[in-house]
């Protein structure tokens, strides 16, 4: 039985998707007046016909129980919804500020029908003026349907096209203390795969293939493998065991990784399922630390990897200990850092391990929308993150922030695309 609690808010969103439906048809009226009735009834039957199909896919998979088909199609529900909702609430903001204009007019024809003559009766003028200046406006009318097609079709392209665009990040990272065996060593890193999102096989491998080109020294994976549990990467262990690297491959955990957004029968179920997260790890060959360190050798040089578990803010989970992970590198002259959500960085890094040289994370995904043109860069992920993307230092450290191979939720990018990085090491010469 549906409880009340889950059909409220079903039926509070619809009754908004359908004021949203309602406002913007007036602008499809508006527009297709003149048209031939049966040009016109061909448009709002496909208008409504369209609008009728979302509301009762929005219900039907509001109400749906956990054995329901609807499930295996969610993110391809939800996508078709966000961008056909988000897009009409864009358009809708024109026929808002048209609106306003209408009603700014209509109050200075009522205001000034009251000194006219009492030859003129304020009703007769009052009608003379709405007939000439207070009928809904065919410029913001016409704005609010380009304000419709314009999101819908950005969104829809960055899904087709900037999914899977992938693209080689270089950066140069001087370290003072980095030995002379490890001068020039390539580093490469992948962060925020989220195999639950996937939807084009052959573009993830291709993505793969690109990173094994670079023919990196060592790859580290900053988290977040999956969207909620284990079995999302299993069609996809085939292809990140392909990831490989002369010093190894070390990885840490995301906030998702836990499945802590998953709804579990028991406490044993969750457990089974990061049981099962370890096993993909070890089976693609990927070491996973958990609050654990560990040593690279070159020629009898040492360069420390430190690897914790999610340490976030806000909202998100600090599972990771640091103070446990970081034991035993005390004396290693270099340390890289892997953690996942780069506000642990000011928070704690910096602060209280100012001998951590490298910080790796991930986590935003640049929002996966922005604009990043030679070094101008922006995205609404910078109203969260002080550091969103790409290589930030604060005197002796540094922190690279990966925008990310997969997405999340929006199954697209728009601007921020996915990333492959490569950092060089060089020793910085005092």
């Amino acid at each position: 039985m549906i409880s009340f609690e889950k059909i409220v808010p079903v039926f509070i969103f619809l009754l908004i998707m359908l004021l949203l439906d309602v406002y913007i048809f007036q602008a499809v009226k508006l527009l297709v007046g003149n048209l031939s009735s049966r040009t016109i009834k061909y448009v709002y039957n496909i208008y409504w016909g369209v609008a009728i199909f979302c509301l009762l896919l929005t219900l039907a998979l509001g109400l749906s129980g956990p054995a329901s088909p609807l499930l295996a199609h969610r993110q391809l529900i939800l996508t078709v919804l966000t961008i056909t909702y988000f897009s009409k609430m864009i358009g809708s903001m024109f026929l808002v500020l048209d609106d306003i204009v209408r009603g700014v007019r209509w109050m200075a024809d009522f205001l000034s029908s009251k000194s006219v003559s009492e030859t003129v009766t304020t009703e007769s003028l009052a009608e003379e003026r709405s007939a000439k200046g207070v009928s809904r406006g065919e410029f913001l009318s016409k704005a609010s349907l380009v304000g419709v097609a314009v999101p819908m079709a950005t969104m829809s392209f960055g899904i087709i096209s900037g999914a899977h665009d992938y693209r080689i990040r270089r950066r140069t990272v001087y370290l003072p203390n980095l030995p002379q065996a490890f001068d020039g060593i390539q580093v490469a890193q992948l962060s925020d795969i989220h195999t639950g999102s996937f939807f084009n096989k052959t573009a993830v491998k291709g993505g793969v293939e690109m990173l094994m080109k670079e023919k990196p020294d060592v790859v580290f994976f900053t988290g977040d493998l999956v969207n909620n549990v284990a079995e999302e990467a299993r069609d996809y262990v085939p292809i990140f065991k392909e990831v490989k690297a002369d010093l190894g491959v070390f990885s840490v955990m995301g906030n998702h990784d836990y499945g802590d957004y998953q709804r579990w029968t028991s406490a044993n179920a969750k457990n089974r399922n990061f049981q099962d997260f370890k096993e993909v790890h070890k089976t693609m060959g990927w070491d996973l630390m958990l609050d654990e360190n560990r040593l690279i050798t070159v020629d009898g040089a040492d360069l420390g990897v430190i690897g914790v578990q999610n340490w976030g803010t806000g909202r998100f989970a600090k599972y990771g200990q640091l103070d446990k992970a970081y034991q035993g590198m005390e004396h290693v002259a270099t340390k890289i850092l892997l953690s996942h959500d780069p506000s642990h960085w000011d928070a704690q890094v910096r602060p209280e391990y100012g001998d951590i040289d490298l910080t790796l994370s991930g986590h935003t995904h640049g929002f996966q929308c922005g604009i990043e043109i030679g070094d101008f860069r922006w995205s609404p992920a910078q109203w969260r993150y002080k550091q969103w993307a790409d290589l930030y230092q604060e005197g002796r450290q540094y922190l690279y922030v990966n925008r990310g191979f997969g997405y999340i939720g929006y199954p697209g990018r728009i601007g921020i695309l996915p990333e492959i990085t490569i950092l060089e090491l060089k020793k910085a010469i005092s």
